[in-house]
């Protein structure tokens, strides 16, 4: 039976560079989708194993609709394949649940490797881009500036001060978003800062990020 996928991308000439190079890889594409509002209901319609989607779509934010597909429970792992290769995008995509971040100047072997490792439930390389951010978030390390922050806010201000809302860190460090707020109110407390910006400022100025 061929592997299943789905392809989210407004650009023919990327859906098409990608339907040539999975030839003879035991990989089928079963629904294209050039919007972000048309993924749900294209997972839902085709029943892909994998989803590989950009994670900007005709200027909208495509990794908003992974997190309906998380809400929904889909049962679809998902490569992201991107020009937008900036940390927040990598970090962002780490806290959805996504398999592996793939960059668009990468070589076809390494996005049909990371395809077949999604839909085969494989660990992520070591050497993913989804692998290393997703050690650095977690890194509680200030370096040599002493912290008023707990090691659990230094790790959930990592978060913030790279862009995530408060369901993608949630998501990321696996506890509630209450939670998340609580700990986000603690920090600007502590910092004595107003706002969630003032506190990036604050952990770029330490190395946090």
């Amino acid at each position: 039976m061929p592997l299943k996928i789905v392809i989210a991308d407004d650009h023919p000439i990327i859906r098409d560079g990608i339907s040539r190079v999975i030839q003879d890889t035991g990989i089928e594409i079963v629904g294209h989708v050039d919007s972000t509002d048309k993924i749900v209901e294209s997972i839902t319609t085709h029943q892909p194993t994998v989803l590989v989607t950009e994670v900007r779509i005709g200027g909208h934010d495509a990794l908003k609709a992974l997190e309906k597909l998380n809400l929904e429970g889909r049962e679809c792992s998902v490569v992201v394949f991107t020009a937008y290769s900036n940390p927040t995008n990598i970090a962002r995509a780490g806290a959805l649940g996504c398999h592996d971040f793939i960059l668009k100047t990468s070589s076809a072997d390494l996005l049909v490797s990371a395809i077949k490792n999604a839909a085969c439930g494989n660990a992520t390389p070591i050497s993913s881009l989804l692998v290393k951010t997703k050690t650095r978030m977690r890194n509680c390390s200030p370096g040599e500036v002493e912290s008023p922050l707990t090691n659990r806010e230094l790790q959930v201000l990592r978060h913030v001060s790279m862009g995530l809302s408060n369901r993608e860190i949630g998501k990321s460090l696996g506890i509630s978003v209450e939670t998340v707020k609580e700990h986000v109110q603690n920090i600007l407390r502590k910092l004595d800062v107003n706002d969630r910006t003032q506190a990036a400022v604050w952990a770029l100025k330490i190395g946090l990020t």
